[in-house]
This record gives C-alpha cells, sequence and structure tokens, in this order.
C-alpha cells in the first residue's frame, strides 16, 4: 500500500476501512544472511538500506521489546548538521542530505521539519568559537550564518536578552537544522524494510551469540535459536550488555538523558534554540508542547525514569534563557538510555570476530544520524569494508589512541560528551 493525497481522500470517504497493517509480524525463520539487533531507529534503517542499497533480503530485525520503544521514541527529535571535526562533520552532513529526501524515498510523512536551528552564544570567547565552526560548516558544504545580537533579536524577539548572567551576544544560525516526528520515522523504515522483504521479530530478546572458530554463526534468542553468518549490534544504550555474550568489553558507559514536554501552547517558538552557557535545547512541537532538554545524568544507569535533581537543573537552564516558560505546566518526562563513548564519537565497525559488527557510542548524536548511521552499517555489513562517512568510527581507537575525536574539546570523558 502506498500513501497518496488520494489514498487518503479515498480512504476519508469510506470510513477507512482499506487501511492494512505497516508491517508484517513474522514467525523467525531457521536462518537467515544477515541479523540485525536492534529494532530502534538505527536497527531499522540499516535493515532497510541492507535490503535497497545492497539487495539483501534475508534479513531479521530482532527486538526485545516491539519497535521504536527504545531512544528512537525517547528523544527530543532534533536534525542538525552543525559539527566541527572532520569525521564527524562529513558524516552528519551525509545524514542531513538523507533527511531531505527520506519521505519520498520511505513513502512516509516522517514530519521532517527543517525550522532551522539557532545556537546562542553569551561572551567573545563563544562569538570566535562559533564563527570557527560556522566556517568549518561553511567548508564542509552546508549552512552557517553567524548572527550578531540584532539579528538573533529579529528571529527570537521573545528571548532575554538584556539578562545581567547572561546576555545574548549573537547566535550560529543553520536555517537546514530542525525536527523530525521520532515515532513516524521508526515506522517508516519499518515499513520501508518489512517492504522489501525484511523480518520484523518483536518481542524477540537476544540471550547469546553463537561463535565458532572466530566466526559468528547465529544467536540464541527467547524465541529460539536463529543461525546468520552476518550479525550487527545496534542496540544503543545496551550495547555494552549484548556485546558481553559475545565475550566483548567496551568502551561505552550508559547514562540517562531525560526530556520533558509542556502542556500545547500557542505557536510562539518557530526555531530549535540552543542556550550557550547553560546546555540547554527547546522546539514546539506540532501539538504545541514545548519539547526540552538538557545534560546527561552524571551517573551511569540503565533506568529510563532519570532523577529530580537533573530535572531541576534543566528547568533552571530554561529559566535563564527565556523566564516566559515559567507558568507552562509540564505534562511529562522521559529518559533514553545513552551510550557514550570516551571521546563523544560513535563507533561502526566490524569486530575481531568475523561476521560480528557493531554499531554504538552516539552520545548525544543518536536521532539525528539515523539515516546515515543506517546507510553506512549496511555498507559495512553487505561489503565487509568502513563506508567513506565512517571511516574514522574505529572501535581500536580507543585502544591504540590514533584517530581519537574530541568534538567537544573536553576530553576523553563519557559523561562530559
Amino acid at each position: 500500500m502506498r500513501f497518496s493525497a488520494l489514498k487518503i481522500l479515498t480512504e476519508g470517504l469510506t470510513g477507512n476501512k482499506g487501511w492494512t497493517p505497516h508491517w508484517r509480524d513474522p514467525e523467525p525463520k531457521a536462518e537467515y544472511d544477515a541479523i540485525v539487533i536492534g529494532g530502534g531507529g538505527h536497527g531499522l534503517s540499516t535493515a532497510y538500506y541492507l535490503a535497497k542499497n545492497h539487495g539483501l533480503r534475508n534479513v531479521a530485525v530482532l527486538e526485545k521489546g516491539y519497535i521504536g520503544g527504545g531512544n528512537v521514541g525517547r528523544n527530543t527529535t532534533i536534525v542538525r548538521a552543525n559539527y566541527f571535526l572532520p569525521g564527524n562533520s562529513e558524516f552528519y552532513s551525509h545524514s542531513l542530505k538523507l533527511w531531505e529526501g527520506l519521505e519520498e524515498d520511505l513513502n512516509y510523512n516522517v514530519m521532517h521539519s527543517q525550522r532551522g536551528l539557532i545556537n546562542l552564544f553569551h561572551s567573545d570567547g563563544q562569538r570566535d568559537a562559533f564563527a570557527r565552526r560556522g566556517n568549518a560548516m561553511i567548508n564542509q558544504g552546508d549552512d552557517a550564518i553567524l548572527l550578531d545580537r540584532d539579528g538573533v533579536r529579529e528571529i527570537l524577539p521573545y528571548l532575554d536578552f538584556d539578562n545581567a548572567r547572561f546576555p545574548i551576544y549573537g547566535g550560529l544560525y543553520h536555517p537546514r537544522g530542525g525536527t523530525a516526528r521520532h515515532d513516524a520515522v521508526a515506522w517508516g523504515y519499518a515499513r520501508g524494510a518489512d517492504q522489501r522483504g525484511v523480518d520484523l521479530i518483536q518481542n524477540c530478546e537476544v540471550t547469546g551469540i553463537d561463535i565458532e572458530n572466530g566466526q559468528v554463526r547465529g544467536v540464541q534468542t527467547t524465541r529460539g535459536a536463529i543461525r546468520a553468518k552476518k550479525v550487527g549490534l545496534v542496540v544503543a544504550g545496551r550495547s555494552s550488555q549484548v556485546a558481553a555474550l559475545a565475550g566483548m568489553r567496551l568502551p561505552i558507559e550508559s547514562h540517562v538523558l531525560q526530556a520533558f514536554v509542556t502542556e500545547g501552547l500557542k505557536p510562539v517558538i518557530d526555531h530549535v534554540i540552543s542556550f550557550g552557557m547553560g546546555h540547554f535545547y527547546i522546539s514546539q512541537s506540532d501539538k504545541g508542547g514545548l519539547v526540552f532538554g538538557g545534560d546527561i545524568d552524571f551517573y551511569a544507569s540503565y533506568a529510563q525514569r532519570g532523577n529530580l535533581p537533573m530535572a531541576e537543573h534543566v528547568m533552571e537552564a530554561g529559566m535563564a534563557l527565556m523566564p516566559m516558560i515559567g507558568k507552562a505546566r509540564v505534562l511529562r518526562s522521559w529518559g533514553g538510555i545513552m551510550d557514550m563513548s570516551p571521546d563523544g564519537s560513535p563507533v561502526i565497525d566490524a569486530t575481531h570476530i568475523d561476521g560480528l559488527f557493531l554499531n554504538c557510542g552516539w552520545c548525544y548524536g543518536g536521532f539525528k544520524a539515523v539515516p546515515a548511521s543506517g546507510w553506512c552499517m549496511a555498507h559495512l555489513m553487505a561489503t565487509g569494508t568502513p563506508h567513506e562517512h565512517a571511516a574514522g568510527f574505529r572501535l581500536d581507537r580507543f585502544e591504540t589512541g590514533r584517530g581519537l575525536m574530541d568534538e567537544e574539546g573536553t576530553g576523553a570523558q563519557h559523561n562530559l560528551h
């Protein structure tokens, strides 16, 4: 079933009785050419591009819960390509290009809104840093506009420009940045993969990884053993736990990142806004709720509920930037489990076990990376060679020290990225 204006009109006039399920609910086969562990955005996009780009259709996605129940449905939906260092810069630039054609490619409305992203700065030093970042973005082929105080005021007149503690000096404007609907991204990739023959196996937890003579042979699951010669680990915050099934110890810490949404309000925030003097970012959803977040919880955890001290910290940062939101009622909060790497950059690499591949360490970049992550992971699994845009995302860089990417300039500590 393809979506079109005519199809929507026809269903609306006939009681919406002709819609069919977006994807099948198959029983797992005894053997597949490739298995992707993890039914989130990165896992689903990997399976989709394995089928679409490389013709591998005997593929299964194994998800211990339900499709889209992890981090892909637990984030603040921001899409951007404003990275600074080589390695990350070209990767996220590639991802943004894929975002811009994603709805047409999937025949699915992921509600990608290029409303623009503005990173505010509040000192001369921050202005210099953002000018340098903007030049790097332009050299990469992306867009960046350095705004002075009046330029920001013209676009965001409701901010507190005269805050004595954090006066707004200007901002770095990334017009092609924006948001997308996180659930729809998962559903669109799931639907697209299913249409190409991929089996989406839900409620199927992987409990073991079968390895013989250094070669992966398949996996053990709560729904039985499944054989495969290629297995991709794409499980975000659970990466360390699943890799341990193969005897691997990863340089990954799992932290909770909380997000919040308010009651629906009249449209007021047209862009994505990032506070330069506090880790706070905010946008307004299509339902009118203010969606915002901040720092990760500064301790390792697999919980998805977060904690009150960090909630208070995020609210304080929001009030410092825009006191106008102070009376908005917070409807709910949630937490995603972030797989934090020591240098703030991801891993897309083959492991020392033949046929076992790893995709993890996304830190704050996970949602915006979904298209390019799947594209590059599929290329690696299908061809055995890294994609050019992910060539620097090697696992051994943490062992050798060569090729480390300190994107934030904060040193090698998981909780700083």
